[in-house]
């Protein structure tokens, strides 16, 4: 599985992702980090990555239903929610494991799509 950190993100996630021997890419070295939402989507999706991010907008584009089912099939999402920057590394990686099972689960279904939201109090998984 890759990680796809969106530029809203602080670097500690990635490093912390980095850590654990994931595989990580980072926005600004596939695209200008002032690019419109739907392009960041488009280049996590192309790059099979999971994205990652802080930014609620993206719930909108990788839903389930209307224009994102049709145009990101296959985008799956980690979005930090009312979560402290300075806590979002420690936050993800409490929810590595269940990321790992999700993302493994998700290998052998038609719809491959995680989305994973990361609050201060809880870890919710959609499928």
């Amino acid at each position: 599985m890759r990680f796809f950190i969106d530029h809203c993100v602080p670097e500690s996630v990635a490093k912390a992702l980095e850590g654990q021997s994931r595989n990580v890419i980072r926005l600004r070295t596939k695209t200008a980090p002032d690019s419109p939402d739907t392009l960041v989507a488009a280049v996590a999706e192309a790059n099979n990555a999971v994205l990652v991010t802080l930014d609620p907008d993206f719930k909108a584009i990788a839903a389930r239903t209307g224009v994102g089912r049709r145009r990101f099939k296959t985008l799956s999402l980690i979005r930090f929610e009312r979560c402290r920057e300075s806590r979002t590394a420690e936050r993800l990686l409490v929810a590595l494991s269940l990321i790992d099972h999700e993302w493994n689960v998700g290998q052998d279904s038609r719809d491959r799509r995680m989305f994973v939201v990361i609050t201060p109090e809880s870890i919710r998984t959609h499928r």
